[in-house]
């Protein structure tokens, strides 16, 4: 009988050793998200060298990024309106927007990604997208 409660009392310890706190839990959605912005970032920038011969495109790729930006921004305040950010949706609030995020910033690099990686030969609707190597 010792044995079990001796070992039910360790079992409950180590689960709470697991446990984080929401201000860690906070920080690690946010670093996950400045991940993928980083990766954003990156794709964007071989995009534009990859290229930056073709100015008319490039010109449409920075239009199009400006307005994307203020599309994720337009997102965000759909997903989570303001209605006293820190009152209404509590301590979890920044873990849930850099989660948010980082999901609309992943789809856009796997868009975005389409331009670095091309398409296969013979689709007649590439538009810009060169040929895939």
């Amino acid at each position: 009988m010792k044995k079990i409660i001796v070992i039910t009392f360790l079992i409950i310890i180590s689960i709470n050793g697991i446990g984080q706190t929401q201000s860690e839990m906070n920080y690690e959605q946010n670093k996950s998200y400045s991940n993928a912005d980083d990766e954003l970032n990156a794709v964007y920038k071989a995009i534009l060298k990859e290229y930056s011969t073709d100015t008319v495109f490039i010109e449409a790729l920075r239009t199009s990024q400006r307005i994307w930006i203020k599309f994720r921004a337009s997102e965000l305040e759909m997903k989570f309106p303001d209605r006293g950010i820190s009152d209404y949706y509590g301590s979890v609030y920044p873990m849930c927007e850099s989660s948010y995020l980082e999901r609309l910033t992943k789809k856009r690099v796997k868009t975005l990604k389409i331009w670095l990686e091309g398409i296969e030969e013979g689709d007649v609707c590439s538009g810009s997208v060169k040929m895939a190597r």
